[in-house]
């Protein structure tokens, strides 16, 4: 007599099997094709809502940094070159810390305390963006302008032309090199991680093929394993860029919120997700609104943007 445990198992019939997998391939379209209304709803609103100030202004609304909602006088540039700026500086600040602690913790860190590090890493990412915004408003804006920008600007005129320019401004700490640095401190965890997890898929043998070839440490680093995990990195690079173009809170804290082009890295500014922030509540006129959400639109524009480029470097890797 056959033990039960061992009977074969039961056939599905040939028609269930097609409804099952008509179900199935069913609500995935289904899926999808909610995904893409949603993101095509988003559009089609923030145009909408967007399209009197664009009327109104035309071509000006990006090109003016006038704000002025007495006057009803708007204008998107300063946002939005303060939005670009901060990101493209938090990037340049955090790519190589989020390079090096990612490969130290593979290649170089104990193993005995690597995990506890990695771990104590990827829990940064978790801390609320107000939170890093409250810190950099009461402890790190006091400091760097005792530290930093009373210095620099009292040794101004031993310094060359362009660099006394570039750190003129008022030294009360909150301005677009701080709020930079805040970004950066905000995206690192995020870089670290990932690249580090891209590190971790090398296999042993390359690193261990380029050390018995007499290779030195920066040289297995530098030559073997980022080129190994470069398309993975272009994601890291994309995706430290769109974290740092939507952030809002931390910055909305230490960037100054002035709507005129920033003219030194010591100036205030703003960027489009701080100024939808901060005035979105008390918009009392409809021009106001809707130049906020003609910003939205194009913070939105940026981050397609940058995405779009994202696919188009990986898709020139792999030819």
């Amino acid at each position: 007599m056959m033990d039960s445990d061992s009977a074969p198992p039961r056939e599905t019939a040939p028609g269930q099997s097609e409804l099952s997998e008509t179900i199935f391939r069913g609500l995935c379209f289904g899926a999808a094709t909610l995904l893409l209304a949603a993101l095509a709803g988003v559009v089609i609103s923030l145009a909408i809502g967007g399209w009197p100030a664009f009327r109104q202004f035309g071509f000006g609304f990006f090109t003016s940094s006038a704000w002025d909602p007495v006057q009803e006088n708007y204008g998107a540039a300063g946002p939005i070159v303060g939005t670009i700026v901060t990101s493209i500086l938090a990037l340049i600040i955090a790519l190589p810390l989020a390079t090096g602690v990612s490969v130290f913790l593979v290649e170089f860190c104990p193993r005995s305390i690597a995990k506890p590090v990695a771990v104590a890493v990827e829990l940064l990412a978790g801390i609320p963006s107000i939170v890093y915004g409250m810190w950099g408003l009461f402890v790190l804006a006091p400091w760097f302008a005792t530290h930093v920008q009373m210095p620099l600007m009292m040794d101004a005129a031993n310094l060359p032309d362009w660099l006394s320019a570039l750190v003129a401004g008022i030294p009360n700490g909150a301005n677009i090199f701080t709020a930079s640095l805040i970004l950066a401190i905000m995206i690192l965890p995020y870089m670290s991680a990932v690249f580090r997890e891209l590190l971790l898929t090398i296999p042993a043998q390359v690193r261990e093929a380029a050390y018995g070839l007499g290779s030195t440490n920066f040289e297995v680093v530098s030559k073997v394993m980022i080129p190994y995990v470069r398309r993975g990195a272009v994601g890291v690079v994309m995706l430290g860029l769109g974290r740092a173009l939507g952030e809002t809170m931390a910055v909305t804290f230490i960037i100054g919120n002035s709507h005129g082009f920033p003219h030194s890295l010591f100036d205030s500014g703003s960027t489009i997700a701080s100024t939808i922030a901060n005035e979105f509540a008390e918009a009392t006129s409809d021009m106001h609104t809707a130049a906020l959400i003609a910003l939205g639109l194009v913070l939105f524009i940026l981050t397609f943007a940058v995405l779009a480029v994202a696919r188009l470097l990986l898709a020139s890797e792999k030819h």
